[in-house]
């Protein structure tokens, strides 16, 4: 169910793209555009696990609780083994990434140690490491690809208005008001929502990777009321879609945007598998 509305967000993703192109009068300022958005994705993607990896101050490990979990998760599923980091930070929190199973990289933070179970820390790791076997960095990087050409053309097209706009047949002077306004709110929810549809699809692989749905349940409601309590600091907001549950602050209107689905449904999800 979860990749059928995947597909169908990318699908009105790329609606939205080809009526910014027509917006503009053709097709060639929307290839344009999902050109520079696609270079600058490409590399994000490409070196996402060396670039976020830095950007955490992550260290390898090859032994110990974490490393121990999923190495036991990998062998009992038959998944290729990633590379597992520990980050120093003191916010309980996990994420995944890497262009694809052979070079992912998996991550916790110091203190998703002090406050999880064996089992609970298990759930947590086999969610990520759904993540990898999903390929959700690489559907992101398309979704983020589209988006960021859709905010190319709405940027151009209120250039194009400024200085007079085209003066062909093919553009329409409302469509472009419409795109500059409207093309990157919509972008970013549909981009939103198609992250939040890949975090319960991890949630559910995950949960039959660690084989009990309540230990990921039970990870999931320790992390967000650890996280709000004690945020992790200097948080780049690119990054904040990759982790567990969400580590920046918010609340009312801003869970319109956020990336991560509610919590109560997360764990309502998980407890049902359980059933």
């Amino acid at each position: 169910m979860n990749t059928v509305k995947t597909v169908m967000l990318m699908t009105l993703l790329t609606l939205v793209l080809v009526f910014a192109g027509g917006a503009l009068g053709g097709q060639s300022g929307a290839l344009l555009a999902l050109i520079m958005a696609g270079v600058m994705n490409l590399g994000s993607y490409w070196f996402s696990d060396q670039i976020v990896i830095k950007m955490y101050r992550g260290q390898q490990v090859q032994s110990g609780p974490l490393f121990e979990v999923v190495a036991e998760l990998c062998q009992r599923n038959q998944l290729t083994m990633p590379k597992v980091y520990m980050l120093p930070q003191a916010t309980p929190n996990a994420f995944a990434t890497g262009r694809n199973p052979e070079h992912a990289v998996v991550a916790a933070t110091e203190g998703i140690l002090q406050i999880l179970s064996r089992e609970e820390l298990m759930g947590v790791m086999a969610h990520e490491l759904a993540h990898v076997q999903n390929r959700d960095i690489l559907i992101g990087s398309i979704a983020a690809t589209i988006a960021g050409a859709i905010s190319y053309l709405a940027y151009m097209a209120q250039w194009s208005m400024i200085f007079g706009g085209r003066d062909d047949e093919d553009s329409n002077p409302l469509a472009m008001i419409a795109l500059m306004i409207l093309g990157p709110i919509a972008a970013m929810l549909v981009q939103m929502a198609v992250s939040r549809s890949r975090e319960y699809g991890a949630d559910a692989t995950g949960a039959r990777f660690c084989g009990n749905p309540h230990y990921l349940a039970s990870a999931l409601r320790k992390l967000e009321m650890a996280n709000r309590q004690m945020p992790m600091p200097k948080v780049n907001e690119a990054t904040a879609h990759m982790f567990i549950v969400n580590p920046l602050k918010g609340g009312g209107l801003s869970a319109l945007f956020s990336t991560h689905p509610p919590m109560d449904e997360r764990v309502r999800r998980l407890e049902e598998m359980a059933v």
